[in-house]
């Protein structure tokens, strides 16, 4: 089991755009491993890359029993939509209501570079919308309104997890040339 510690609201790394994976290699099995072993612990229904330091465009998910993995995911979002209670591992003990697309059609690739194509809706969908927004640096309160938005700001601040040293980012063995990184 590689349980990680995961990163709380504050660190950069939640904040910043994941890159593309382009090598489907024992590194990236790892670092599946490490985010389903950390997701299950935690327990969670998702778990993003970033969210444990790693800035690569992967996620994993538990949603009814359900553990799966995604690399590189884009999804399709249904112009229907549902408004529920979401949380993140992230941002601990904080629960807001949050609209997101009610069903997605996700695509992207395993752990060993095969194409994946995974239609999901309500909770799954949720979870999928949730760990993808991570990929690009976006946190679930990114998408309250103004007055849910202020009330989670003040809960955080008012926390006892806010504001705890991090541990220092894992650097990628993946390609980041001329990326910025």
């Amino acid at each position: 089991m590689a349980v990680q510690p995961i990163r709380l609201f504050g660190d950069p790394v939640l904040r910043q755009r994941a890159v593309e994976v382009d090598s489907f290699d024992k590194e990236l099995e790892r670092l599946v491993t490490d985010l389903t072993d950390t997701m299950l612990a935690a327990p969670g229904a998702g778990l993003a890359a970033p969210q444990i330091g790693v800035g690569l465009r992967v996620f994993t998910w538990n949603v009814q029993g359900e553990v799966g993995h995604l690399v590189n995911p884009t999804l399709q979002l249904s112009d229907e939509t549902q408004d529920g209670a979401e949380g993140c591992l992230s941002l601990p003990e904080l629960t807001y209501d949050c609209l997101r697309a009610l069903s997605v059609v996700a695509t992207g690739f395993d752990v060993h570079g095969e194409p994946l194509r995974i239609e999901a809706s309500e909770l799954l969908a949720r979870a999928m919308q949730h760990e993808t927004d991570h990929l690009d640096g976006i946190l679930f309160i990114d998408k309250l309104d103004t007055e849910a938005r202020k009330a989670a700001m003040k809960e955080i601040r008012e926390s006892d997890w806010f504001g705890l040293e991090r541990p220092t980012v894992r650097v990628s063995p993946h390609n980041t040339f001329g990326l910025g990184l």
